[in-house]
């Protein structure tokens, strides 16, 4: 929601907002791509890597937010159908920014393809099912659709062509639907994929949906049951992905509970500590301006690889340190010096308090 502070807002959720984004800085711009530590490096196709983690958080928080500010001003008493439609027009607006952003990356990255799906885009669908679930429903029907979305997903799964890479049903509706206007498309087969695509959406509905959940439970002070929501999750969804893999690209729905307990027992533990405990909450800067810093951080990527000077920036500034150190680490010191740039950034930012309502 809006930066401006409401009584329902909470420090622990900005913070974990913002950490999350500023995690997404890191793993998105590593100074060199062929030398990237393992942990930063998303799976290629089954399992789940530390940087695999980040995207699910981040939903599982606007989850959290929508049920901190939507739902909340609902039960006291907000016209719900005004509230639709902000939810809607901001819905909308992270959308078009997606598309913005996938138009100036094909204007700027030779070869790039222009691309429908990303990851604000999926960020824009969720929020606007979620929200209006949360106007428009109660705790049960959401526990209800939770549970037919995740057994729904694998089902389709499972007996639509399995979870291989291209010949998922996921994949397949993809293609059929988008064709070139994928991150992966071959013109030839027909095949493709795109790992923020239409039909793995339904996992990452799910995965806010435990999040708009868990965000009433923490408004109401139930923090015991995150941490039991987040152990039990874990151990359905390593118990599931026996079965049905973790994959992030599917967004599977042992994906959903193995990320989703992790992102419980995090809510649980930044509210106790920072809530509670006083703790400082570090990374709100970033969370406050969350779509802002992700969107205005790729789009200075794409700008100064237009403009050539992107390897140039890493080569004079960390590209010495390999002689000393190896290749691995100048990469990383890269990624943090980045994501320390748009601390800066936001910091100024919130210091002047801007905070556009994107």
């Amino acid at each position: 929601m809006a930066a401006a502070r409401s009584p329902s807002r909470l420090a622990s959720v900005d913070a974990l907002r913002g950490l999350t984004v500023a995690a997404m800085l890191l793993v998105n711009n590593p100074g060199d791509w062929g030398h990237v530590y393992r942990p930063l490096l998303h799976a290629a196709w089954h399992g789940c890597t530390p940087a695999d983690l980040v995207f699910p958080l981040f939903l599982f928080v606007v989850g959290v937010s929508i049920a901190l500010g939507v739902a909340a001003r609902a039960e006291t008493g907000t016209d719900r159908a005004l509230l639709q439609r902000a939810v809607l027009g901001r819905a909308l607006r992270i959308v078009a920014l997606g598309l913005l952003l996938h138009l100036l990356a094909w204007w700027a990255l030779d070869g790039s393809p222009l691309r429908l799906w990303g990851v604000l885009q999926r960020i824009g669908v969720c929020f606007l099912a979620a929200g209006s679930l949360a106007l428009w429903t109660g705790p049960r029907t959401q526990w209800w659709l939770l549970a037919g979305l995740l057994a729904g997903y694998a089902g389709l799964l499972a007996y639509g062509g399995g979870v291989e890479p291209w010949t998922n049903p996921a994949s397949r509706v993809d293609a059929n639907l988008f064709g070139p206007l994928l991150y992966r498309f071959d013109a030839v087969t027909g095949r493709g994929h795109d790992p923020e695509g239409l039909l793995a959406t339904l996992g990452a509905l799910a995965t806010t949906l435990i999040g708009l959940r868990a965000g009433a439970w923490l408004r109401r002070g139930r923090i015991a049951r995150l941490w039991v929501a987040g152990a039990a999750a874990l151990a359905l969804g390593a118990l599931w992905a026996q079965a049905l893999p973790l994959n992030k690209n599917l967004w599977t729905p042992s994906f959903v509970l193995w990320t989703a307990g992790w992102a419980l027992l995090a809510l649980a533990a930044a509210h106790v500590l920072v809530d509670r405990r006083g703790w400082p909450p570090l990374g709100r800067r970033f969370g406050v301006n969350a779509i802002v810093a992700y969107a205005g951080s790729a789009a200075m990527v794409y700008l100064l690889i237009a403009a050539g000077l992107w390897e140039p920036l890493y080569r004079v500034g960390f590209g010495w340190m390999a002689l000393h150190v190896g290749p691995y680490l100048p990469s990383l010191a890269f990624a943090v010096a980045f994501v320390g740039l748009w601390w800066a950034i936001v910091y100024a930012m919130d210091r002047r308090g801007w905070h556009p309502g994107i």
